[in-house]
């Protein structure tokens, strides 16, 4: 997920007759969201990155030790440098954002922190890693979000994973 300043104005409830006025912010700064999330136990993971290429993901999944991810067809995540990785990465089709449990939790990043002025960068950082945070204390809270029946029934029909390595001993299977 791309999280700059380039601000969005969003609908609000207010009485009739009463017109409500948005700051609307524009400058073009970002940070990228790198997020995990298991939506069969609620766990989530999370990075920022200055960019979003294959060079700046390829250390993060090396860190976590996923057994598989499940990604839209990014240029970044089809890299021919995440291959030399043991992490099996799963495609999505073509405009099917839906079918990502990370958009799930996006969306609700989103209609958190949209609609409001930050004075920096950081500022909006800070109020999504808060929220991340409360989202992490509350997995029951993350599996009803992205924690879908037909989800977990397919992760039910995988094969075992094969035997834990020191590396990946506690972590979440897939992204």
């Amino acid at each position: 997920m791309r999280l700059g300043l380039g601000g969005q104005v969003r609908r609000v409830l207010a009485p009739k007759g009463v017109k409500v006025g948005q700051r609307l912010q524009i400058e073009y700064r970002w940070r990228y969201l790198l997020l995990g999330v298991d939506p069969r136990t609620g766990q989530l993971r999370w990075q920022w990155r200055d960019r979003f290429r294959q060079d700046q993901l390829k250390p993060v999944l090396a860190e976590w030790g996923l057994a598989a991810v499940i990604w839209d067809g990014a240029g970044a995540h089809r890299g021919k440098t995440l291959r030399e990785l043991p992490t099996q990465r799963l495609f999505l089709p073509p405009a099917a954002p839906q079918l990502n449990p990370a958009e799930r939790v996006f969306a609700a990043i989103r209609r958190r922190v949209e609609g409001r002025a930050y004075p920096d960068l950081a500022a909006t950082q800070a109020m999504v890693d808060a929220y991340l945070h409360e989202l992490a204390a509350d997995p029951a809270r993350v599996q009803r979000l992205c924690g879908w029946a037909w989800l977990r029934a397919a992760f039910a029909t995988l094969p075992p994973p094969p035997a834990a390595t020191p590396a990946t001993t506690g972590l979440p299977p897939c992204l």
